[in-house]
């Protein structure tokens, strides 16, 4: 699949690990996207190193694999900035 296509999954992938794991980001809708541009790249490379084969399209399988790349990215990025933020006032 081209880097194109793979960015368009990335941005349907985003949105349902959005879906998914509901709650405050930070970095609100722009970092998500780029979460799920980047999960989509990883699932992709995941998948072709498991599978020996590219995956070419959208299938369900490179739907899933770029889904689970972004829930996994946007988990490690939650607990990466989970202590950052405003201080709380009592």
């Amino acid at each position: 699949m081209g880097i194109l296509a793979w960015i368009v999954l990335g941005l349907i992938a985003g949105a349902i690990a959005k879906a998914i794991m509901p709650g405050n980001d930070p970095g609100g809708i722009i970092v998500t996207i780029i979460i799920g541009i980047v999960g989509a790249f990883i699932g992709g490379f995941l998948g072709n190193m498991l599978t020996g084969t590219p995956l070419n399209g959208f299938s369900i399988q490179s739907i899933i694999l770029a889904v689970i790349g972004a829930l996994i990215l946007l988990w490690i990025y939650r607990m990466a900035t989970k202590g950052r933020g405003a201080p709380r006032v009592p």
